[in-house]
């Protein structure tokens, strides 16, 4: 059974984390599938995605410890880049990387069950991502959210506004809906504008940064031109390059 599930409802793809048995921890496997599912959503004609999980108990507990993945892939505008409208839709726990995940969506709606957790300085790691959320939240409860390692509640994170909307448990996928079908009355080219223009007022945290200098260096690395590069200096011969 594949461990990240995807349901069409019409235009709108409800991309789902498929380990209630484990949280919803998020295993390499996870990782890549959730990368994976993202970019064919993006190639697609749906015109919004929800990112959920199976069942309610967790959103996810965050990185799995046993099979520790390459987080960067399941995280929006770093893992996979799109113009089109991502709500994040939680229940119960929403620990480590799953609060990193869902700070970077567009929109989000918590049931009143979702808890969110950071336990990374008491476990004494960290993918340091998370420091984005001072730029998502009121500075000083993000940092308690790290440095004290902090619970907050749906109804807190709605106060100050990193939530849109707390429902009852069990609503939370319906609601995104109902979000995601109100957008399908709007015109996508104004939405993808929208997307674009705030992602370059929205600041870019290091590890960021970080992560995108990585992936364009890996691209030289493994591409066929700097293997063609290694055989032309080995038989000494002009290169013949082809850009990919």
């Amino acid at each position: 059974m594949s461990v990240v599930t995807t349901e069409h409802r019409g235009l709108v793809s409800i991309i789902r984390i498929n380990r209630p048995e484990k949280m919803n921890a998020i295993s390499s496997a996870v990782a890549v599938e959730l990368q994976q599912a993202f970019e064919a959503f993006d190639a697609s004609d749906q015109r919004v995605a929800i990112l959920s999980s199976v069942g309610e108990r967790a959103f996810t507990a965050g990185a799995d410890v046993t099979d520790l993945p390459e987080l960067w892939r399941a995280i929006p505008t770093v893992g996979f880049k799109t113009d089109k409208p991502i709500i994040a839709a939680t229940s119960g726990w929403c620990i480590g990387g799953g609060i990193v995940m869902v700070m970077m969506c567009d929109l989000m709606v918590s049931t009143e069950s979702t808890v969110f957790y950071y336990p990374e300085a008491k476990l004494g790691v960290t993918g340091g991502m998370i420091s984005s959320l001072a730029s998502r939240m009121p500075h000083k409860l993000a940092m308690e959210m790290m440095l004290l390692c902090s619970k907050v509640s749906a109804q807190r994170a709605y106060e100050v506004g990193f939530v849109n909307r707390v429902v009852p448990n069990g609503r939370h996928e319906p609601e995104a809906l109902v979000m995601a079908n109100e957008m399908l009355d709007a015109a996508p080219l104004v939405i993808g504008a929208l997307k674009r223009l705030v992602s370059e007022v929205l600041p870019i945290g290091p590890v960021e940064r970080m992560v995108a200098i990585s992936q364009t260096l890996g691209r030289v690395r493994n591409s066929e031109d700097m293997q063609e590069g290694i055989r032309a200096h080995r038989e000494r011969r002009k290169p013949n390059f082809s850009g990919h």
